[in-house]
């Protein structure tokens, strides 16, 4: 304080955020209005009618970005690619025509978004756009795929787009990891007891392990050993396996009691300590069944980006027990599918929520 005055270090300290924040704002504001200014927009047209560029218009069109879309063109008529997607970007000719209406018209940009298998007409369409000087941007028209975990990246310099990604990649992968300990280290010593008294009643009721082992495919398809109470008289693990059906007399009295509440499902916390499985995630099928269907679905495997789970969307979805028809398979792995395209913390927080609230008031398909 005999160096500095307090009042001088005080002021600072009081009028510097409230300075930084208001310069912020300004310039905010100052940057939305003068890219809502017409005046100030580069116009825009796109190369291809589709998915692709019909949302990219749409999101032009919803927010000051600077732009203006003018239209597109494309080599099908109105009625091939759709009233509803001309209403977003009028047709404005053939693609033959765009490089003469770009010199005519001013456009300042275009945006290339034919499909990519149509590498021969993007590379003639540039090389005709080259004769002007409108910038050219390409969006490949990725839609005829399916997609899982969509993103653009660049590798040591070179651009590539993600088709099919984990969720957990990078820092989100960490957080996944950091919440299934977590919440196991703090329900372990709860249910300790209770899986206690199940394992006594598994033994006291047949003969035969407590536990049952099964080989189930995990993370990339790798093979890992899952751990359940075990519920019926005869364990079964390789070679065809039958799936367990309504009154099935493998299944043990006292079996059939864990299954109706999925109370044979609690070793699974082992599993994921051990970091074979987390708690949401695609249920593991037997190796067997999982060889049946991957021939049968096409993008079953994709299913196998993410560790399995001991409950998942498509558990809570309804998509429990037998699955007797193909179409029932079909079902449960759209929702892990769709599960690896949604994936968030908060979307695991509401499965958990479900599952609970299903093993209470469910109809017990789970048998």
């Amino acid at each position: 304080s005999a160096t500095y005055s307090r009042m001088v270090l005080l002021m600072w300290a009081v009028l510097t955020p409230m300075l930084l924040v208001s310069t912020n704002f300004l310039l905010h504001l100052l940057t939305a209005r003068m890219l809502a200014d017409p005046a100030n927009s580069r116009r825009i047209i796109f190369a291809g009618l589709n998915e692709v560029s019909k949302l990219l218009a749409e999101r032009i069109g919803r927010k000051s970005l600077g732009m203006s879309v003018v239209g597109c063109f494309d080599d099908r008529s109105v009625d091939r690619v759709g009233a509803e997607k001309a209403l977003v970007l009028p047709l404005l000719g053939r693609l033959p025509d765009m490089a003469a209406y770009v010199k005519n018209h001013q456009v300042d940009a275009v945006i290339v978004a034919l499909p990519i298998r149509h590498v021969k007409r993007v590379v003639a369409l540039i090389d005709d756009l080259r004769d002007t000087t409108a910038s050219i941007y390409y969006a490949p028209d990725i839609f005829v795929f399916d997609l899982v975990q969509t993103r653009t990246l660049e590798i040591d310099g070179i651009p590539v787009i993600a088709m099919c990604e984990t969720p957990f990649s990078g820092y989100r992968g960490l957080i996944k990891r950091v919440v299934d300990i977590g919440c196991c280290v703090t329900l372990i010593p709860v249910v300790l007891p209770l899986m206690l008294v199940v394992a006594a009643m598994v033994r006291l009721s047949s003969s035969g392990p407590i536990i049952f082992k099964q080989r189930r495919y995990g993370l990339n398809g790798n093979q890992i050993t899952v751990f359940k109470f075990r519920t019926m008289f005869a364990n079964e693990d390789g070679g065809p396996i039958s799936q367990v059906t309504r009154n099935d007399p493998r299944v043990t009295p006292i079996g059939r009691f864990l299954r109706r509440y999925s109370l044979d499902e609690l070793p699974q916390l082992v599993n994921v300590l051990q970091g074979r499985m987390s708690l949401v995630g695609p249920r593991p099928h037997a190796v067997a069944h999982n060889e049946q269907y991957r021939k049968l679905i096409k993008g079953y495997m994709v299913r196998h980006k993410v560790l399995p789970g001991i409950t998942g969307l498509a558990q809570v979805n309804g998509c429990r027990g037998e699955t007797a028809e193909l179409e029932q398979m079909q079902e449960r792995v759209n929702y892990d599918l769709e599960y690896l395209r949604r994936w968030t913390p908060l979307l695991d927080l509401k499965i958990l929520m479900a599952t609970v609230l299903q093993l209470m008031y469910g109809d017990g398909r789970a048998y």
